[in-house]
């Protein structure tokens, strides 16, 4: 009867290591609490202090008059070094190593730069672009088969913001690399027209007023040498004369000048009975 008693008896629990189990739970969860409090109020100050610097770089760039491309570019160098020493000073609050962190850091970005070499190829894309200039922000320009008006130069990428309302990002790297033609670098640019008129109109008549109707046009340039308007036989075609006519113009009213500029030349023909001609088949029967 004794023997079953003791083999029944529950062993004997330690209240003291009860105790000891708790006071560790306990502490373990202050100083985690502790942590994620420290690296919750580092995060919310941090950026604060961020918005805060952006802000500043800003207004600093602003009133020394800094190339808007190279504003775009550094503002957002200077955003992504913060945050990731925001990153880092999070986690450093949080209580894990930093030192050990950032040799991981540094091993994982040997390991991610030779996988993103093509970023690293674009950011040495936008540092070329920003020293050499070969557009701005504002320039229209067209590369690898995109046109479009340069919105922002980034340190990867250049946004475009096409005719119809599209944003496409470029690689600055191929950008930098390939061939771009910038629309609006130049003061002045040339708009030009191909017309035709029947064969036996009075060709020179019709230049004599072609250009009496363009100097007339204040857009046109007149007082530049070497940019005057221009018209002459292009070539004689199967139906028609073709004439070329060339002006010069401000690079921001091209556009308006190439629309605006065929319609006055169609009401000046039809005012003048010029005749515009068609393409035309001549057909033998035999019989």
């Amino acid at each position: 009867m004794n023997f079953l008693l003791l083999q029944a008896a529950p062993p004997e629990f330690s209240v003291d290591k009860l105790d000891q189990l708790i006071e560790k739970l306990i502490d373990l969860s202050v100083t985690a609490g502790r942590h994620i409090l420290g690296a919750l109020l580092v995060y919310l100050i941090g950026a604060f202090l961020v918005k805060l610097i952006n802000r500043l770089v800003h207004t600093m760039l602003d009133r020394r008059h800094i190339d808007v491309s190279v504003q775009s570019f550094v503002r957002s160098l200077v955003n992504i070094l913060l945050t990731i020493l925001l990153i880092i000073s999070v986690i450093s609050a949080l209580g894990i190593n930093t030192t050990s962190f950032a040799a991981l850091l540094a091993s994982a970005g040997v390991a991610v730069g030779m996988a993103l070499s093509g970023n690293l190829q674009n950011f040495a894309g936008g540092l070329v672009i920003l020293l050499f200039k070969p557009y701005r922000v504002g320039d229209w320009i067209e590369a690898q088969g995109v046109q479009g008006t340069v919105r922002e130069i980034q340190i990867f990428h250049t946004i475009l913001l096409t005719a119809d309302g599209k944003q496409v990002y470029m690689p600055n790297g191929s950008l930098s690399t390939s061939v771009v033609v910038n629309y609006s670098k130049e003061e002045y640019r040339r708009v030009q027209w191909v017309v035709g008129v029947d064969y036996g109109q009075d060709v020179s008549l019709v230049r004599e007023k072609v250009l009496v109707l363009f100097k007339a046009d204040s857009r046109v340039v007149q007082d530049v040498a070497d940019k005057q308007p221009f018209i002459g036989l292009e070539t004689l075609a199967d139906s028609s004369v073709n004439l070329t006519i060339r002006v010069w113009v401000k690079t921001a009213d091209y556009w308006p000048m190439y629309y605006e500029g065929q319609q006055q030349v169609y009401e000046l023909f039809n005012r003048e009975g010029i005749n515009i001609p068609f393409p035309q088949a001549v057909v033998h029967l035999e019989k």
